[in-house]
Order: C-alpha cells, then sequence, then structure tokens
C-alpha cells in the first residue's frame, strides 16, 4: 500500500508555506499540455482507456511506469516459455516437455500411466529417472501461458498424440504454424477459447494429416464460423471437426427476400396456399 500512497503525494502541493506546485517529477507535464506520446484526446469520448493509460497522458512518469509494468511483463512471459535444456540433457525431451507444461500448470500422461498434475510436481521431480524412457502420449495445457516460444518444448515428441490448448491467451496463428512437426503423430487438438486463433492459423494444420479430432469451438477471432468449419472439414476429410455449427455466423435471408426469390426462380407455391 505504501506505492499508491507515495503515488498520490508527488501529486501534492509542496508544502503548506504555499512552495511552487510540484508533479511527479521535474519531467512531468501537469500544466504544461498532454504528454504528445500518449494523447488520448483524439480517440473520441466512447473510448476506453485505463488509469495508467489515462494518467500516461499527463505525467511522462506514469509513461515510464507502464513502460516498466510492460517490460516486466514480456520478460516474465519469456522467463515462462523458456527451453528445459538442462532437464532434456539429463533425463530426455518427453521428461523435460513433461516438467514444462506442470511448471505451466497443466497436465501430462506418459504412455501407460496416469494423469500427472501440476499439484504433483514435486513428486515428478523424483521419479524422473524412471520416466525417461517412457514416452509423453498426452498433454493438456489448457490456461498455460504457453506461446510461440515454448512450443519448442513440445512439437518434437515423437508420440505425442493429444494436445489440448484450451483457453491459452497467447496461442496465435503462428503457434499453429509450428505443429507441423506432429503432422505423423498427432490425433487429437483442441483450440477451444483460444482467443487469437484465426482462419490463417486454422489453415496451417493440413500439415496434420492423422489428425482425428479438432475442436474448434468458441474462437473469437473467427468471423465466420461456419464457413471456416466446412473448409477445415474439406482440409481435413478424415478428421473429425467439432465446435460450430454449419450455420453459425451465416446471415439468412429474411422471410420477404425468401419469398422473392422463391419467385424469380418460378419455384411452386406449397399446397393449400396460392401465391400473392
Amino acid at each position: 500500500m505504501a506505492a499508491p500512497r507515495a503515488l498520490l503525494r508527488a501529486c501534492c502541493f509542496a508544502s503548506w508555506r504555499g512552495g511552487p506546485f510540484r508533479t511527479l517529477s521535474s519531467q512531468s507535464s501537469l500544466g504544461r499540455g498532454p504528454n504528445p506520446k500518449y494523447d488520448l484526446s483524439q480517440r473520441g469520448p466512447d473510448s476506453r482507456q485505463g488509469l495508467l493509460a489515462s494518467m500516461a497522458s499527463r505525467f511522462y512518469d506514469v509513461e515510464q511506469l507502464r513502460e516498466w509494468i510492460f517490460s516486466f511483463w514480456s520478460w516474465n512471459l519469456y522467463r515462462k516459455n523458456m527451453t528445459f535444456s538442462n532437464t532434456s540433457k539429463h533425463f530426455g525431451p518427453n521428461v523435460a516437455a513433461a516438467h514444462f507444461v506442470l511448471t505451466q500448470g497443466g497436465a501430462v500422461r506418459f504412455q501407460g500411466q496416469e494423469w500427472i498434475h501440476s499439484c504433483d510436481i514435486h513428486q515428478f521431480l523424483q521419479n524422473c529417472s524412471q520416466l525417461k524412457t517412457l514416452l509423453l502420449e498426452e498433454v493438456d495445457a489448457s490456461g498455460c501461458a504457453i506461446n510461440y516460444y515454448g512450443l519448442e518444448n513440445l512439437v518434437f515428441l515423437p508420440a505425442l498424440r493429444s494436445l489440448r490448448l484450451c483457453g491459452c491467451p497467447h496461442v496465435d496463428d503462428w503457434c499453429l504454424s509450428r505443429l507441423y512437426s506432429l503432422g505423423s503423430c498427432l490425433r487429437e487438438l483442441s483450440l477451444a477459447g483460444c482467443p487469437l486463433v484465426t482462419e490463417r492459423g486454422l489453415a496451417c494444420l493440413h500439415h496434420l494429416g492423422n489428425l482425428q479430432r479438432l475442436d474448434i469451438s468458441n474462437l473469437p477471432a473467427v468471423s465466420n464460423k461456419g464457413l471456416t468449419r466446412i473448409l477445415v472439414e474439406e482440409m481435413l476429410p478424415a478428421c473429425e471437426v467439432v465446435g460450430s455449427d454449419y450455420a453459425e455466423g451465416l446471415e439468412l435471408p429474411s422471410e420477404e427476400e425468401r419469398k422473392a426469390q422463391e419467385k424469380a426462380a418460378g419455384w411452386p407455391a406449397p399446397s393449400g396456399l396460392t401465391p400473392a
């Protein structure tokens, strides 16, 4: 709680003796026009902006704070998606991939074994030497902060049959383009709820020729979900595509437009009814 109070005190008057008005620092622009780098006046009255964005339009110090927070966020995401090369060197790529997923908060299953969840990571680390001869078959990374670079831990697994990336906020089209190396083994892929996946990324899945089930439900970045499902089914004819209805995203004609189309096509009127 000390930081917010210090931030508020920095905006107060200098002293009770009537000193000059002080801002957050000597570089701040309060009273001297908006910060040109974060001038939010051109966004219109209906634009949504956060507290830091609003303050950054007046204070250069808050601009630096936003940049520091973004740098820290980027570094933390990079740290979470580093390659577990040391684990791979001692125990092999399957154990390294499992260690990466469990650290992210996901779950894994080795061949002939039960599921291992993130809460069992300490027991997993104790049994790494016993698991090094087993192959990783299923990975559930739903909701994890995995991105393009983190997939380096998964894309070279020789026996990975199921991969669930449901609700991963950083899985995008570039991530899907990197799954081509799993084309010979991957049988099930779930992308449900990934906010950054678009039609372009789904088109990259044509490399997964042995895929048997694909879940593309709840993809907000896909504009026409019904048409996308049809195209994906044509691209992967042996795969069961689930998660979207054929009519979803399609604009159905109104009753008047339908009657006009039937009249123009010369279709007969239904029995018992006389055409208008």
